[in-house]
């Protein structure tokens, strides 16, 4: 059901038309809100009773008193006593998608544990037909009591005539049936792609799980989705988003076709969400570098970078590191090479086209400032199109003491999710050793230093709630409060920074700081709407305050 097409009923807040005398002022609105506590994020005034929106833009903030002026003609009043008012929430890295293919597909991302996730395909498997592909997403052994990944013989007990794919949560490793192995003529022989491995047993033999891009040998072989079939997942996708609260989301890497199915479904019937596309490294990334940005006047679909990777993950042993990690004898590997991606850089630069890497391991950090800092000396401000081209790194997960200085001198922009922090520790330790974890989700020392962290949430990767990421940045502890003291918890940030990071630093890093970010009289209308006060109320009580509406371009596109 397209929830924003239908009309909104609202059994808590109040809808007013209010008329006025000629003795009146009468300020024409569309939208006004009272009787509620604002969080501007601006600090020349960072709170507010009530403000009123026009034409998709914010025309008045201050007191209830002063918004009766604005309370006429056909305004629209919400009285929001008992609410608490943001600017609008962005997700400053999630894959749009995916958060829609993981409503629709087979969901692996609340299963508990190995035993229950196996149930869980068994049962799908149980439903679709010999030859059909069993396809699911979301699994990830970091709490399970098994402590484990799943094994090419649990998967072949479920199945042997259906073909089996099951990708972990990161998007960084695939388990696979032997069926599907032997469909993609994977054996002993078969080398690792570059940037990927097939891992193996102590006898040399495939074991089902395929790393970063040796999960391409399957996918690949997988039938193709039709476009309706991706039509309705961006759709999904948006309406998730909007539910969770986010006015915004940065898609963190797709294929330009996702980005001419938006432009269909906005022509359609108009976006829930804003939505500013990364395009996803390879022969379309190339494409848009030489044709330049797609930048929308009414900023709700914009296409202005590219993503790169550099890396994997740290669950799938695939996160590049200087020294090989504590529990396996690898260092992970690096995906992307140089002599293909230099010419990127330069070329982006030169044309207005913002960059984005993905790098987790300490040396996939350092080798993409190396490439970062190459390109800049090798284009003078006088042959960009952006002078500061404001250059991401997603993730960033570990980074040595002298890297996180060179983020700062270089203005590189530090794209972090706190809830994979909370994931992690978990399972960090047992990977990386404790010494490395010093270098760990350093948001505290990133900030001091200057640099600006644009937060997100890596949906479908995590569940994709503003609450938790908000929540793990600020206490670094997991949903459960645990934590142990090897996890630096003087690495977590003040409740003020958690909420730049979520609306103004995260606008900042796509260009949009005049536009969003801040409640301010003539910017862009985006709000989220708790039923608590995040500013103050108690750690443990955040994941108990509800999203009670989400208000974009001024249009309530969620309300609960």
């Amino acid at each position: 059901m397209n929830m924003y097409k239908i009309p909104f009923i609202f059994a808590t807040f109040i809808f007013l038309v209010i008329g006025c005398s000629s003795e009146e002022i009468c300020i024409e609105s569309d939208l006004v809100l009272i009787n509620t506590k604002i969080y501007t994020a601006n600090p020349e005034e960072p709170d507010a009773d009530a403000l009123a929106i026009k034409n998709g833009k914010f025309s008045f903030i201050g007191s209830n008193s002063e918004a009766e002026n604005f309370n006429c003609g056909e305004a629209k009043v919400l009285d929001l006593e008992g609410s608490f008012v943001y600017p609008g929430f962005i997700d400053a890295h999630a894959h749009l998608k995916g958060i829609g293919y993981r409503e629709m597909n087979l969901n692996l991302q609340g299963a508990e544990s190995l035993k229950s996730m196996l149930t869980q395909v068994t049962i799908h498997s149980n439903k679709i037909q010999p030859g059909d592909w069993v396809i699911g997403r979301g699994w990830i052994e970091k709490k399970w009591p098994e402590g484990r990944f799943p094994t090419l013989e649990e998967l072949n007990a479920i199945s042997s005539d259906k073909p089996i794919a099951l990708e972990r949560a990161d998007g960084h490793a695939i388990i696979v049936n032997s069926l599907a192995m032997k469909l993609a003529g994977i054996d002993r022989n078969t080398p690792n792609p570059i940037g990927g491995k097939i891992d193996k047993d102590i006898d040399g033999e495939p074991n089902g799980v395929l790393i970063d891009k040796a999960s391409l040998l399957v996918e690949t072989i997988i039938p193709k989705r039709t476009r309706a079939d991706e039509k309705k997942a961006l759709r999904e996708g948006l309406y998730r988003t909007a539910q969770m609260g986010w006015t915004q989301l940065q898609d963190a890497g797709s294929p330009l076709s996702d980005l001419e199915l938006l432009r269909e479904i906005k022509s359609e019937e108009n976006l829930p969400v804003r939505i500013h596309m990364y395009i996803s490294d390879g022969e379309d990334a190339i494409k848009f570098i030489d044709s330049g940005p797609y930048l929308d006047p009414e900023h709700i679909l914009t296409a202005r970078g590219v993503k790169l990777y550099a890396d994997g993950a740290i669950g799938s042993r695939g996160a590049a590191f200087f020294t090989k990690y504590d529990d396996y004898e690898t260092k992970g590997f690096l995906i992307f090479q140089k002599e293909e991606t230099m010419p990127k850089l330069i070329k982006a630069l030169v044309n207005g086209i913002q960059i984005q890497t993905h790098a987790i391991g300490d040396l996939a950090n350092s080798v993409t400032l190396d490439w970062y800092q190459e390109a800049f000396k090798a284009v003078s401000d006088a042959n960009r199109m952006i002078i500061e081209p404001r250059w991401r790194i997603e993730h960033s997960q570990n980074i040595l003491p002298k890297d996180q200085q060179r983020f700062a001198d270089m203005k590189v922009i530090a794209s972090m999710q706190p809830s994979h922090a909370i994931g992690d520790l978990h399972f960090a330790h047992k990977r990386l050793g404790l010494d490395r974890l010093n270098n760990a989700y350093t948001w505290r020392s990133l900030i001091d230093l200057g640099v600006v962290i644009a937060g997100g949430s890596d949906a479908p990767v995590e569940i994709g709630d503003p609450r938790i990421e908000f929540k793990a940045a600020i206490g670094r502890k997991d949903l459960d409060g645990y934590y142990q003291d090897y996890w630096n918890l003087e690495e977590s940030v003040s409740r003020e920074e958690a909420l730049y990071m979520f609306t103004k630093w995260a606008a900042y890093s796509v260009f949009e700081e005049d536009i969003k970010g801040t409640i301010e009289v003539g910017k862009l209308a985006d709000l989220t709407i708790f039923s608590k006060d995040l500013m103050v109320i108690p750690e443990e009580e955040i994941m108990s305050s509800e999203v009670l509406m989400t208000i974009v371009d001024g249009r309530i596109v969620y309300s609960k």
